[in-house]
């Protein structure tokens, strides 16, 4: 258990909660928190207009703001052994190596300083095509545990972001709610066969249900139910992000959400649910 949850703080209120959300992850999972604040810096290790005198001042604040984060989380788990790190780079680089060694990453949905622009920029689309581990946005309102986790679906592999919300259901002792949506319009029957929609929907429930097998046998304890609705994806995923803890949602691969409907999906996401974000790389999460 020694790979850490890894949250980026900016002193942002976005910022506060993705530290608490994480705190409280790091808990659940008996593993450390490392708190990471990046200060930017540019050609000759000196920020993009900033006078050289004032590269120590912003290396204060960011102590500052490790500081601050640090008190957030220990107030939220005291228990819980915290360490903070100021990283002198680029944000999604900073983001991007640290997730290297990390169990998960932890992000605000939007924030100021090195994180701004998060999930609406550059930034938050950054961390999620690069980094080596599943990242987590920290979006939506605060709410009472619903116990519930959702998980998006297709008819590829998937196997990455199954393991990740088998896992957390677990943890939580929450059940899984396992969501696989179509387009109005798509024809989901085999050549040949005709297009009738309660037929359709049968057979996807069946490869959705074969899916996750593996999965079921792993975590026993694990409740799960089959969400298997003709909708867009992303729509499905953002509605069904109003009655869980958490949606969980695979990207391949790790370098650029590739594939149009899988990026179209996360995206969506990504701008619209109502729940904290997971978003599992192909490879998947480091083991226990």
């Amino acid at each position: 258990m020694s790979d850490p949850i890894i949250v980026g703080a900016d002193g942002s209120v976005p910022s506060d909660r993705a530290v608490a959300w994480a705190a409280d992850e790091a808990a659940r999972y008996g593993r450390p928190l490392k708190v990471l604040h990046a200060v930017e810096r540019w050609g000759f290790d000196v920020p993009l207009n900033t006078a050289p005198g004032e590269v120590v001042s912003l290396s204060r604040e960011g102590e500052e703001v490790l500081t601050a984060a640090e008190r957030v989380a220990h107030a939220r788990r005291p228990e819980l052994p915290v360490r903070a790190e100021l990283a002198s780079a680029r944000t999604v680089r900073a983001l991007a190596d640290h997730s290297e060694e990390a169990f998960e990453l932890v992000v605000g949905c939007r924030g100021l300083g090195g994180f701004a622009g998060l999930v609406l920029g550059s930034v938050g689309l950054g961390a999620v095509r690069h980094a080596a581990c599943p990242v987590v946005v920290v979006r939506g309102e605060p709410a009472a545990e619903r116990r519930e986790i959702a998980v998006g679906v297709g008819l590829g592999d998937d196997s990455a972001a199954l393991e990740y919300a088998f896992r957390a259901a677990a943890a939580r002792e929450a059940r899984l709610r396992v969501v696989h949506a179509w387009p109005f319009g798509a024809r989901r029957d085999e050549p040949g066969e005709g297009l009738d929609a309660r037929g359709a929907e049968e057979r996807a429930r069946w490869r959705v249900i074969d899916a996750h097998a593996p999965m079921r046998k792993r975590f026993p304890g694990v409740e799960v139910v089959e969400d298997i609705v003709q909708d867009n994806p992303a729509a499905a995923l953002v509605a069904t992000s109003r009655e869980v803890d958490l949606v969980v949602a695979g990207s391949h691969p790790r370098e650029g959400l590739t594939v149009p409907r899988r990026r179209a999906v996360t995206h969506g996401l990504l701008h619209h649910a109502h729940c904290p974000v997971a978003v599992v790389p192909a490879a998947g999460v480091p083991a226990p």
